[in-house]
């Protein structure tokens, strides 16, 4: 491994630290998290040649803690202009306090930090892009990257979210205790949204984003650290291993699509299968049973079997019963239309897309034509399979999904043609 990764593998987990120090001292979120990128930026340009210190935390808070400084008597200076324009005696009204004793100890605010970027009165996109920059680490260019738009977009978005959260007056800390569990699944939720884009990308040429997959993983398992009972966090981490464990399958040679049934099983990481799986098993007995559980569960039965064939459907179907009745949604009753497709037959399974295909949040969605066609083509009606599989390949923005699905089409069409 280089210098440079050995560093940047240091300084994630280190940046949400040094933003949690300088927001207890300063009171200030959004001029905290200014300070330590550039305290971040300084270690990537100097550390490589100088060496990295000693103690790299101490180093990263005495630089940061600096810029703040700087910041701090620039606002002070700016408000006795202000001030004395206005004819008002000026105040001294920001001034930093002590540092904490507990900043040499060490003390992690990994978590608190965590609550507050998603903090409910954030968009989903703008919790997403403030927890990537503030807890993991990334530069607003490398998330603008990572999610296709212009740094300046993202740098808009960013900037918004920090200003909402000041105007929102919430101090930096833990959330009550009345607060804390709902504030703890919007956390959850943005980590596997996260995870999601990284492992499965919404939009252009990359099948996947494995930067944001692993920052998902890093962060939730700093989450389980954290809280190492509650059981849809440790579900949460094994769905993620256990999903992930497939990704250097998922793709051929030229960065093809290989769907699950087809993959080379060798290529999956066993040992995040059996960290996984040993989660999730902890994790089911200790209740209240909750999705990232169950979905936990499903990958774990997918990951156990030794191929595709010997996969056990009967138990997926049932695990995505109990997935319904624990959190519906069109989603997952798609799905479980290919588990009873799988256990049923394909016009059984058809029944259920087909009711979901004219109503809610999947109407027209390219998922449904893409289960669509999978089922017709079992069900032996391959026109009918190679028109959904176009239609879903004119529905997708990845570029991966949309030249697979062409493909599929473009086998049945040929197959159709030959004598």
């Amino acid at each position: 491994m280089s210098t440079e990764h050995r560093i940047d593998d240091l300084l994630r987990p280190l940046a949400p630290q040094v933003v949690g120090v300088l927001t207890r001292r300063y009171g200030d979120f959004d001029a905290a998290e200014d300070a330590v990128q550039e305290a971040l930026a300084d270690a990537a340009a100097q550390w490589p040649e100088q060496g990295v210190p000693g103690n790299p935390r101490g180093w990263l808070i005495q630089v940061a803690a600096r810029r703040m400084a700087d910041l701090v008597r620039a606002e002070q200076a700016r408000r006795r202009r202000e001030d004395r324009a206005a004819g008002l005696e000026p105040a001294d009204r920001w001034a930093a306090p002590a540092a904490d004793a507990d900043d040499a100890a060490g003390r992690d605010d990994t978590l608190t930090l965590l609550f507050l970027c998603c903090h409910p009165a954030l968009s989903r996109a703008s919790a997403v892009a403030l927890t990537l920059r503030s807890v993991g680490g990334l530069t607003t260019g490398e998330i603008a990257r990572a999610f296709l738009v212009p740094e300046s977009t993202m740098g808009q978005r960013i900037s918004r979210a920090k200003q909402r959260i000041k105007s929102s007056g919430v101090p930096f800390g833990m959330p009550e205790e009345k607060d804390r569990a709902a504030r703890l699944a919007a956390v959850l939720h943005v980590l596997y949204l996260i995870f999601n884009e990284g492992y499965a990308t919404s939009d252009g040429a990359e099948l996947r984003r494995v930067e944001l997959s692993a920052e998902a993983i890093r962060l939730t398992r700093a989450v389980h650290a954290t809280l190492p009972d509650d059981s849809e966090v440790a579900g949460l981490l094994a769905l993620m291993l256990l999903t992930n464990a497939r990704g250097a399958a998922r793709t051929g040679p030229s960065g093809e699509l290989i769907p699950l049934a087809d993959q080379d099983r060798s290529w999956w990481d066993a040992a995040a299968i059996a960290e996984g799986v040993a989660l999730v098993t902890a994790a089911l007995p200790r209740g209240p049973v909750g999705p990232y559980q169950v979905q936990a569960a499903i990958a774990a039965v997918h990951d156990e079997a030794p191929t595709a064939r010997e996969t056990d459907w009967p138990q997926i179907l049932a695990l995505y019963g109990v997935l319904e009745r624990v959190s519906p949604s069109p989603v997952v009753s798609l799905n479980r239309a290919v588990a009873v497709a799988m256990v049923q037959g394909p016009v059984a399974g058809l029944e259920i897309v087909d009711d979901l295909a004219g109503r809610g949040e999947l109407k027209d969605h390219y998922r449904v034509h893409v289960v669509r066609a999978h089922l017709l083509e079992r069900a032996g009606e391959p026109e009918a399979a190679r028109q959904e599989y176009l239609r879903a390949a004119a529905r997708t923005a990845s570029l991966p999904e949309r030249h697979y699905l062409t493909l599929r089409a473009s086998a049945l069409g040929a197959a159709r043609q030959s004598p």
